[in-house]
Protein backbone atom coordinates (compact mmCIF):
# COMPACT_ATOMS: atom_id res chain seq x y z
CA UNK A 1 0.00 0.00 0.00
CA UNK A 2 1.13 3.60 -0.53
CA UNK A 3 3.19 5.06 2.30
CA UNK A 4 2.34 8.52 3.61
CA UNK A 5 5.23 10.92 4.15
CA UNK A 6 4.31 13.59 6.69
CA UNK A 7 5.94 16.75 7.98
CA UNK A 8 8.37 15.49 10.63
CA UNK A 9 8.77 17.01 14.10
CA UNK A 10 12.43 17.97 13.99
CA UNK A 11 12.44 19.19 17.59
CA UNK A 12 10.23 18.65 20.65
CA UNK A 13 8.78 22.17 20.38
CA UNK A 14 8.26 22.25 16.61
CA UNK A 15 4.64 22.83 15.58
CA UNK A 16 5.11 23.75 11.92
CA UNK A 17 7.85 24.27 9.36
CA UNK A 18 8.49 25.56 5.86
CA UNK A 19 8.97 23.03 3.07
CA UNK A 20 11.92 24.83 1.53
CA UNK A 21 12.93 22.42 -1.22
CA UNK A 22 12.16 18.99 -2.65
CA UNK A 23 15.27 17.00 -3.55
CA UNK A 24 13.14 14.50 -5.51
CA UNK A 25 10.30 14.71 -8.03
CA UNK A 26 7.32 12.52 -8.79
CA UNK A 27 8.46 9.26 -10.39
CA UNK A 28 11.87 9.23 -8.70
CA UNK A 29 12.99 6.06 -6.95
CA UNK A 30 14.30 6.55 -3.41
CA UNK A 31 15.94 4.29 -0.84
CA UNK A 32 15.97 4.50 2.93
CA UNK A 33 18.44 7.20 3.97
CA UNK A 34 18.14 9.24 0.77
CA UNK A 35 17.67 12.98 1.36
CA UNK A 36 14.24 13.86 -0.04
CA UNK A 37 13.56 17.41 1.20
CA UNK A 38 14.87 20.43 3.08
CA UNK A 39 12.73 21.75 5.94
CA UNK A 40 13.11 25.19 7.51
CA UNK A 41 12.21 25.50 11.20
CA UNK A 42 12.37 28.57 13.41
CA UNK A 43 16.02 27.72 14.17
CA UNK A 44 17.61 25.89 11.27
CA UNK A 45 17.33 24.35 7.82
CA UNK A 46 17.55 20.56 7.98
CA UNK A 47 17.56 17.69 5.55
CA UNK A 48 14.85 15.03 5.74
CA UNK A 49 15.71 11.44 4.85
CA UNK A 50 13.43 8.73 3.51
CA UNK A 51 12.75 5.90 5.96
CA UNK A 52 11.43 3.52 3.26
CA UNK A 53 12.26 2.68 -0.31
CA UNK A 54 9.86 3.14 -3.19
CA UNK A 55 8.77 5.55 -5.92
CA UNK A 56 7.55 9.07 -5.28
CA UNK A 57 3.93 8.78 -6.33
CA UNK A 58 2.67 12.22 -5.45
CA UNK A 59 4.11 15.42 -3.98
CA UNK A 60 1.21 16.92 -2.03
CA UNK A 61 2.85 20.06 -0.64
CA UNK A 62 4.99 22.00 -3.15
CA UNK A 63 8.39 23.36 -2.21
CA UNK A 64 8.34 26.92 -0.94
CA UNK A 65 5.18 26.33 1.12
CA UNK A 66 5.31 27.95 4.56
CA UNK A 67 3.50 27.01 7.76
CA UNK A 68 3.15 23.26 7.12
CA UNK A 69 1.90 21.66 10.34
CA UNK A 70 3.75 18.74 11.93
CA UNK A 71 2.24 15.40 10.76
CA UNK A 72 0.54 17.06 7.76
CA UNK A 73 0.76 14.92 4.63
CA UNK A 74 3.45 16.21 2.26
CA UNK A 75 3.98 13.33 -0.18
CA UNK A 76 3.06 9.72 -0.96
CA UNK A 77 5.53 6.92 -1.66
CA UNK A 78 4.54 3.91 -3.80
CA UNK A 79 5.94 0.53 -2.86
CA UNK A 80 7.50 -1.88 -5.35
CA UNK A 81 5.00 -2.98 -7.98
CA UNK A 82 2.48 -0.19 -7.32
CA UNK A 83 1.47 2.47 -9.81
CA UNK A 84 -0.68 5.61 -9.76
CA UNK A 85 -3.87 3.55 -9.46
CA UNK A 86 -2.83 2.72 -5.91
CA UNK A 87 -3.21 6.41 -5.05
CA UNK A 88 -6.83 6.35 -6.19
CA UNK A 89 -7.64 3.28 -4.10
CA UNK A 90 -6.12 4.95 -1.02
CA UNK A 91 -7.91 8.26 -1.43
CA UNK A 92 -5.26 10.07 -3.51
CA UNK A 93 -2.67 9.23 -0.91
CA UNK A 94 -4.40 11.04 1.94
CA UNK A 95 -5.77 8.07 3.84
CA UNK A 96 -4.08 6.30 6.68
CA UNK A 97 -1.78 3.48 5.65
CA UNK A 98 -2.03 0.23 7.52
CA UNK A 99 1.10 -1.43 8.71
CA UNK A 100 3.28 1.66 9.00
CA UNK A 101 6.46 0.94 10.93
CA UNK A 102 6.48 2.31 14.51
CA UNK A 103 9.25 4.81 13.71
CA UNK A 104 7.24 6.57 11.00
CA UNK A 105 5.26 9.73 11.64
CA UNK A 106 1.53 9.17 12.28
CA UNK A 107 -0.53 8.83 9.12
CA UNK A 108 -3.22 11.38 8.28
CA UNK A 109 -6.74 10.12 9.11
CA UNK A 110 -9.13 9.13 6.32
CA UNK A 111 -11.37 12.06 7.26
CA UNK A 112 -8.63 14.61 6.61
CA UNK A 113 -9.29 16.98 3.71
CA UNK A 114 -7.39 16.37 0.49
CA UNK A 115 -4.59 18.90 0.01
CA UNK A 116 -4.23 19.53 -3.68
CA UNK A 117 -0.85 20.02 -5.32
CA UNK A 118 -0.17 23.75 -5.56
CA UNK A 119 -2.37 24.69 -2.61
CA UNK A 120 -1.19 27.88 -0.94
CA UNK A 121 0.42 27.83 2.50
CA UNK A 122 -1.84 28.02 5.53
CA UNK A 123 -2.40 31.63 6.49
CA UNK A 124 -0.89 32.96 3.25
CA UNK A 125 -2.89 36.05 2.25
CA UNK A 126 -2.49 35.43 -1.46
CA UNK A 127 -1.40 32.51 -3.67
CA UNK A 128 2.22 32.15 -4.66
CA UNK A 129 2.80 33.63 -8.14
CA UNK A 130 4.28 31.83 -11.10
CA UNK A 131 6.09 32.81 -14.29
CA UNK A 132 4.61 32.69 -17.78
CA UNK A 133 5.86 29.14 -18.27
CA UNK A 134 4.16 28.02 -15.04
CA UNK A 135 7.25 27.77 -12.81
CA UNK A 136 6.72 28.82 -9.23
CA UNK A 137 8.24 32.06 -7.94
CA UNK A 138 9.42 31.49 -4.39
CA UNK A 139 8.59 34.44 -2.14
CA UNK A 140 7.45 35.13 1.40
CA UNK A 141 3.83 36.17 2.11
CA UNK A 142 5.03 39.62 3.24
CA UNK A 143 7.04 40.08 0.03
CA UNK A 144 4.01 39.14 -2.08
CA UNK A 145 1.78 41.60 -0.26
CA UNK A 146 4.32 44.44 -0.53
CA UNK A 147 4.87 43.65 -4.22
CA UNK A 148 1.13 43.83 -4.88
CA UNK A 149 0.82 47.13 -3.00
CA UNK A 150 3.66 48.68 -4.98
CA UNK A 151 2.88 47.29 -8.43
CA UNK A 152 5.97 45.10 -8.65
CA UNK A 153 6.31 42.06 -10.89
CA UNK A 154 8.01 39.35 -8.81
CA UNK A 155 9.16 37.60 -11.96
CA UNK A 156 11.47 40.55 -12.62
CA UNK A 157 13.16 40.37 -9.19
CA UNK A 158 15.98 38.26 -7.80
CA UNK A 159 15.61 36.81 -4.29
CA UNK A 160 18.24 37.09 -1.57
CA UNK A 161 16.51 34.77 0.92
CA UNK A 162 17.11 31.05 1.47
CA UNK A 163 17.26 29.16 -1.85
CA UNK A 164 16.69 32.38 -3.80
CA UNK A 165 13.35 33.21 -2.14
CA UNK A 166 12.19 36.80 -2.61
CA UNK A 167 11.84 38.44 0.79
CA UNK A 168 11.00 41.86 2.22
CA UNK A 169 14.43 43.42 1.64
CA UNK A 170 14.29 42.52 -2.07
CA UNK A 171 11.01 44.42 -2.40
CA UNK A 172 12.43 47.39 -0.51
CA UNK A 173 15.48 47.40 -2.78
CA UNK A 174 13.25 47.37 -5.88
CA UNK A 175 11.18 50.26 -4.51
CA UNK A 176 14.33 52.25 -3.71
CA UNK A 177 15.55 51.65 -7.27
CA UNK A 178 12.37 53.24 -8.64
CA UNK A 179 10.54 50.11 -9.76
CA UNK A 180 6.74 49.88 -9.64
CA UNK A 181 4.12 52.43 -8.72
CA UNK A 182 6.05 53.26 -5.54
CA UNK A 183 8.39 55.30 -7.75
CA UNK A 184 5.59 57.70 -8.61
CA UNK A 185 3.88 57.96 -5.23
CA UNK A 186 4.51 56.79 -1.66
CA UNK A 187 3.23 53.34 -0.88
CA UNK A 188 -0.20 53.33 0.69
CA UNK A 189 -0.51 52.21 4.26
CA UNK A 190 -1.28 48.50 4.54
CA UNK A 191 -4.96 47.72 4.56
CA UNK A 192 -6.36 47.11 7.99
CA UNK A 193 -7.80 43.80 6.85
CA UNK A 194 -7.25 40.95 9.24
CA UNK A 195 -3.91 41.50 10.98
CA UNK A 196 -3.22 38.49 13.17
CA UNK A 197 -4.57 38.92 16.72
CA UNK A 198 -1.89 39.69 19.29
CA UNK A 199 -1.42 37.65 22.45
CA UNK A 200 -3.79 38.50 25.27
CA UNK A 201 -0.94 40.03 27.24
CA UNK A 202 -0.44 42.88 24.72
CA UNK A 203 -2.45 45.31 22.60
CA UNK A 204 -4.01 44.21 19.34
CA UNK A 205 -2.62 45.34 15.99
CA UNK A 206 -5.72 47.49 15.48
CA UNK A 207 -5.15 49.27 18.81
CA UNK A 208 -1.54 50.02 17.94
CA UNK A 209 -2.37 51.23 14.44
CA UNK A 210 -4.87 53.75 15.80
CA UNK A 211 -1.92 55.53 17.41
CA UNK A 212 -0.30 55.97 13.99
CA UNK A 213 -3.13 57.13 11.77
CA UNK A 214 -0.70 59.05 9.57
CA UNK A 215 0.40 55.73 8.09
CA UNK A 216 4.05 56.01 9.23
CA UNK A 217 4.42 52.30 9.86
CA UNK A 218 4.46 48.95 8.18
CA UNK A 219 3.34 45.52 9.36
CA UNK A 220 5.88 42.72 9.40
CA UNK A 221 4.39 39.38 10.50
CA UNK A 222 6.25 37.49 13.22
CA UNK A 223 8.27 34.56 11.91
CA UNK A 224 8.56 31.25 13.71
CA UNK A 225 11.81 32.14 15.49
CA UNK A 226 10.44 35.38 16.94
CA UNK A 227 7.26 33.62 18.09
CA UNK A 228 9.30 30.92 19.82
CA UNK A 229 11.56 33.46 21.54
CA UNK A 230 8.55 35.45 22.70
CA UNK A 231 6.79 32.36 24.03
CA UNK A 232 9.77 30.93 25.89
CA UNK A 233 10.97 34.18 27.45
CA UNK A 234 7.47 35.18 28.52
CA UNK A 235 7.07 31.76 30.10
CA UNK A 236 10.46 32.12 31.82
CA UNK A 237 9.70 35.52 33.33
CA UNK A 238 6.21 34.48 34.40
CA UNK A 239 7.08 31.13 35.95
CA UNK A 240 10.72 31.39 37.13
CA UNK A 241 11.56 33.57 40.16
CA UNK A 242 14.73 35.27 38.95
CA UNK A 243 17.53 36.26 41.33
CA UNK A 244 20.64 38.19 40.28
CA UNK A 245 24.22 38.20 41.60
CA UNK A 246 27.02 40.36 40.11
CA UNK A 247 30.78 40.38 40.53
CA UNK A 248 33.76 42.19 38.96
CA UNK A 249 36.60 40.08 37.53
CA UNK A 250 40.10 41.33 36.70
CA UNK A 251 41.22 40.18 33.25
CA UNK A 252 44.90 41.12 33.05
CA UNK A 253 46.24 37.63 33.82
CA UNK A 254 43.69 36.00 31.54
CA UNK A 255 44.52 38.31 28.63
CA UNK A 256 48.24 37.65 29.08
CA UNK A 257 47.74 33.87 29.13
CA UNK A 258 45.43 34.06 26.11
CA UNK A 259 48.08 35.92 24.11
CA UNK A 260 50.72 33.39 25.16
CA UNK A 261 48.57 30.38 24.20
CA UNK A 262 47.58 31.89 20.85
CA UNK A 263 51.20 32.68 20.10
CA UNK A 264 52.15 29.06 20.78
CA UNK A 265 49.40 27.57 18.59
CA UNK A 266 50.77 25.21 15.91
CA UNK A 267 50.19 26.21 12.29
CA UNK A 268 49.45 24.27 9.13
CA UNK A 269 51.38 24.48 5.87
CA UNK A 270 49.54 27.68 4.97
CA UNK A 271 50.42 29.30 8.28
CA UNK A 272 46.90 29.05 9.70
CA UNK A 273 46.93 28.49 13.49
CA UNK A 274 45.22 25.37 14.87
CA UNK A 275 43.16 27.56 17.19
CA UNK A 276 42.67 31.18 18.26
CA UNK A 277 41.28 31.55 21.76
CA UNK A 278 38.82 34.31 22.64
CA UNK A 279 37.85 35.69 26.03
CA UNK A 280 34.46 34.07 25.45
CA UNK A 281 36.09 30.64 25.03
CA UNK A 282 37.85 31.05 28.36
CA UNK A 283 34.63 32.29 29.98
CA UNK A 284 32.84 29.11 28.86
CA UNK A 285 35.59 26.95 30.36
CA UNK A 286 35.64 28.93 33.62
CA UNK A 287 31.86 28.62 34.07
CA UNK A 288 31.96 24.88 33.32
CA UNK A 289 34.74 24.33 35.89
CA UNK A 290 32.87 26.43 38.44
CA UNK A 291 29.78 24.25 37.99
CA UNK A 292 31.96 21.16 38.44
CA UNK A 293 33.26 22.63 41.69
CA UNK A 294 29.79 23.73 42.88
CA UNK A 295 27.62 20.81 41.69
CA UNK A 296 24.56 21.94 43.67
CA UNK A 297 24.26 24.83 41.19
CA UNK A 298 24.44 22.54 38.15
CA UNK A 299 20.77 21.61 38.39
CA UNK A 300 17.32 21.93 36.81
CA UNK A 301 14.01 22.35 38.62
CA UNK A 302 11.07 19.98 38.27
CA UNK A 303 7.99 19.82 40.48
CA UNK A 304 8.88 16.30 41.62
CA UNK A 305 12.65 16.37 42.03
CA UNK A 306 15.86 18.32 41.54
CA UNK A 307 17.72 17.24 38.39
CA UNK A 308 21.44 17.17 39.21
CA UNK A 309 23.56 17.12 36.06
CA UNK A 310 26.77 15.09 35.84
CA UNK A 311 28.41 17.42 33.31
CA UNK A 312 28.43 21.12 32.49
CA UNK A 313 26.84 21.52 29.05
CA UNK A 314 27.21 25.25 28.34
CA UNK A 315 24.92 26.95 25.86
CA UNK A 316 26.25 30.13 24.25
CA UNK A 317 23.88 32.79 22.94
CA UNK A 318 24.63 33.56 19.27
CA UNK A 319 22.88 36.42 17.50
CA UNK A 320 21.47 35.49 14.09
CA UNK A 321 19.16 37.40 11.73
CA UNK A 322 15.74 37.62 13.35
CA UNK A 323 16.71 36.39 16.80
CA UNK A 324 19.23 34.21 18.59
CA UNK A 325 20.14 30.58 19.16
CA UNK A 326 22.24 28.83 21.81
CA UNK A 327 24.60 26.14 20.46
CA UNK A 328 25.86 23.95 23.31
CA UNK A 329 29.41 22.95 24.21
CA UNK A 330 28.85 19.51 25.76
CA UNK A 331 30.93 18.43 28.78
CA UNK A 332 32.81 21.72 28.61
CA UNK A 333 34.52 21.10 31.97
CA UNK A 334 36.45 18.21 30.38
CA UNK A 335 37.50 19.86 27.10
CA UNK A 336 40.73 21.78 26.43
CA UNK A 337 40.35 25.45 25.58
CA UNK A 338 41.46 24.80 22.00
CA UNK A 339 38.63 22.28 21.49
CA UNK A 340 36.04 24.64 22.99
CA UNK A 341 37.30 27.45 20.75
CA UNK A 342 37.11 25.44 17.54
CA UNK A 343 33.69 23.98 18.42
CA UNK A 344 32.30 27.47 19.05
CA UNK A 345 33.67 28.85 15.79
CA UNK A 346 32.16 25.95 13.85
CA UNK A 347 28.77 26.06 15.59
CA UNK A 348 28.65 29.87 15.48
CA UNK A 349 29.18 29.82 11.71
CA UNK A 350 26.56 27.12 11.14
CA UNK A 351 24.14 28.87 13.50
CA UNK A 352 24.19 31.96 11.28
CA UNK A 353 23.55 29.69 8.29
CA UNK A 354 20.75 27.91 10.21
CA UNK A 355 22.54 24.60 9.73
CA UNK A 356 22.70 23.42 13.35
CA UNK A 357 21.19 20.05 14.21
CA UNK A 358 18.53 20.06 16.97
CA UNK A 359 20.80 18.14 19.36
CA UNK A 360 23.38 20.92 19.00
CA UNK A 361 21.14 23.62 20.47
CA UNK A 362 18.59 21.78 22.63
CA UNK A 363 19.10 20.98 26.29
CA UNK A 364 22.22 22.08 28.14
CA UNK A 365 22.64 22.83 31.84
CA UNK A 366 23.55 26.54 31.79
CA UNK A 367 24.27 29.35 29.33
CA UNK A 368 26.54 32.32 28.64
CA UNK A 369 25.32 35.55 27.05
CA UNK A 370 28.25 37.80 26.16
CA UNK A 371 27.50 41.37 25.06
CA UNK A 372 30.93 42.67 25.98
CA UNK A 373 32.03 42.80 22.35
CA UNK A 374 29.14 45.21 21.75
CA UNK A 375 30.41 47.61 24.40
CA UNK A 376 27.76 46.71 27.00
CA UNK A 377 29.16 47.20 30.51
CA UNK A 378 26.69 45.02 32.42
CA UNK A 379 23.21 43.54 32.02
CA UNK A 380 20.94 40.79 33.34
CA UNK A 381 19.95 37.85 31.14
CA UNK A 382 16.74 35.81 31.24
CA UNK A 383 17.01 32.20 32.42
CA UNK A 384 16.29 29.78 29.58
CA UNK A 385 14.53 26.68 31.00
CA UNK A 386 15.43 23.91 31.73
CA UNK A 387 18.58 25.80 32.80
CA UNK A 388 18.73 27.17 36.34
CA UNK A 389 21.46 29.73 35.57
CA UNK A 390 22.70 32.04 32.85
CA UNK A 391 25.80 34.24 32.99
CA UNK A 392 25.64 37.73 31.45
CA UNK A 393 29.13 38.93 30.49
CA UNK A 394 29.93 42.61 30.06
CA UNK A 395 32.80 44.42 28.37
CA UNK A 396 36.31 44.41 29.76
CA UNK A 397 37.47 47.97 30.45
CA UNK A 398 40.25 49.72 32.32
CA UNK A 399 39.05 50.75 35.78
CA UNK A 400 40.71 52.13 38.89
CA UNK A 401 41.27 49.44 41.53
CA UNK A 402 42.93 49.37 44.93
CA UNK A 403 45.88 46.97 45.31
CA UNK A 404 48.01 46.84 48.48
CA UNK A 405 46.28 50.04 49.66
CA UNK A 406 47.40 51.85 46.50
CA UNK A 407 45.39 53.01 43.53
CA UNK A 408 46.09 51.08 40.32
CA UNK A 409 44.53 50.45 36.93
CA UNK A 410 43.27 47.02 35.86
CA UNK A 411 41.21 45.54 33.03
CA UNK A 412 37.90 44.59 34.66
CA UNK A 413 34.67 43.01 33.43
CA UNK A 414 31.36 42.76 35.25
CA UNK A 415 29.42 39.51 35.09
CA UNK A 416 25.88 38.94 36.38
CA UNK A 417 24.51 35.51 37.19
CA UNK A 418 20.74 35.10 36.78
CA UNK A 419 19.40 32.13 38.73
CA UNK A 420 16.18 30.20 39.15
CA UNK A 421 15.62 30.96 42.84
CA UNK A 422 13.67 27.73 43.29
CA UNK A 423 16.88 25.73 43.08
CA UNK A 424 19.81 28.18 43.18
CA UNK A 425 19.41 30.71 45.96
CA UNK A 426 21.55 33.76 46.68
CA UNK A 427 24.23 32.06 48.77
CA UNK A 428 24.67 29.23 46.24
CA UNK A 429 24.76 31.69 43.37
CA UNK A 430 27.43 33.71 45.18
CA UNK A 431 29.48 30.54 45.74
CA UNK A 432 29.27 29.70 42.03
CA UNK A 433 30.35 33.23 41.03
CA UNK A 434 33.26 33.12 43.49
CA UNK A 435 34.48 29.89 41.86
CA UNK A 436 34.08 31.45 38.40
CA UNK A 437 36.00 34.57 39.45
CA UNK A 438 38.80 32.38 40.78
CA UNK A 439 39.31 30.72 37.39
CA UNK A 440 39.13 34.02 35.49
CA UNK A 441 41.66 35.77 37.73
CA UNK A 442 43.92 32.69 38.00
CA UNK A 443 43.55 31.33 34.46
CA UNK A 444 46.47 28.89 34.67
CA UNK A 445 44.18 26.77 36.84
CA UNK A 446 42.01 26.15 33.78
CA UNK A 447 44.92 24.33 32.11
CA UNK A 448 45.46 21.79 34.90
Amino acid sequence: MPINITMPALSPTMEEGNLAKWMVKEGDTVSAGDVIAEIETDKATMEVEAVDEGTVGKIVIPEGTEGVKVNELIAVLLEDGEDASALESSGNGTGAVAGNAPDKAPAVPDSAPVIEVGAKAAGDPMPAPSTADGSRIFSSPLARRLAQQNGLDLAQLSGSGPHGRIIKRDIEAAIAAGTGKAAAAPAAAPAAAAPAPAPAAGPSAEQVLKLFEDGSYELEPHDGMRKTIAKRLTESKQTIPHFYVSVDCELDALLALRAQLNGAAPTDKDGKPAYKLSVNDMTIKALALALRDVPDANVSWTDDAMVKHKHADVGVAVSIPGGLITPIVRQAEMKPLSVISNEMKDMGRRAKERKLKPEEYQGGTTAVSNMGMMGVKDFSAVVNPPHATILAVGAGEKRPVVKDDALAVAMVMTVTLSTDHRCVDGALGAELLAAFKGYIENPMSMLV
